[in-house]
């Protein structure tokens, strides 16, 4: 696979909390995984800081992509530490993994959307293949393990047909519990 190195770059800047991976192999996998998605994209990191981080909350969501990425990723991490903190015999966290997870969760989303008039839009291959599906694909292309993979697969709404890892419930409740209650809010 032939990626141009700015779009690694590119993805270090998106993601400064990469370093917080301490494995540098998944550290790297995982950056690759988005240097491909960023190199597929007709997305630039400037659209990804400017662009609604959902479609379903209407033009009024002034949320980005990043800030409720990176949010998730932090919310995750401090989650994960708490249940390590409590349950580390019982439940432990593998946090390379989980960190890992939160950052892939949504890098499907670049190959999802498309900008029309400046504005985000479901592209025409996101309305055949939903985000945590070309998700996986773009991880499974860079060697991302199969416990990162899961947690992209079930973050959203497909998760709920399957067992969910520990690490992939966390993803999952940190990227909702910042997702529905702008839906709701919305709904007032």
């Amino acid at each position: 696979m032939n990626i141009e190195s700015k779009y690694f770059e590119q993805a270090r800047q998106l993601w400064p909390e990469l370093e917080w991976i301490h494995n540098n192999d998944l550290k790297e996998k995982t950056t690759q995984a988005w240097a491909l998605a960023l190199q597929k994209s007709v997305l630039t990191p400037d659209d990804l800081n400017a662009i609604p981080f959902t479609l379903l909350c209407g033009p009024d969501l002034k949320v980005t992509f990043m800030d409720h990425k990176r949010c998730v990723v932090h919310i995750a991490l401090d989650s994960g530490n708490k249940m390590n903190e409590f349950f580390s015999n019982d439940l432990p966290v593998d946090m390379d993994v989980l960190i890992a997870g939160a950052i892939l969760a949504d890098v499907g989303k670049l190959l999802e959307y498309e900008l029309k008039d400046g504005k985000a839009i479901q592209g025409s291959y996101g309305k055949y293949v939903r985000h945590p599906f070309s998700g996986v694909s773009l991880a499974e292309q860079c060697g991302v393990p199969a416990s990162v993979c899961h947690i992209i697969a079930t973050h959203a709404g497909e998760g709920d047909m399957v067992k969910r890892s520990t690490e992939a419930y966390i993803v999952h409740h940190a990227d909702f519990m910042t997702f529905e209650p702008f839906r709701e809010r919305l709904k007032l």
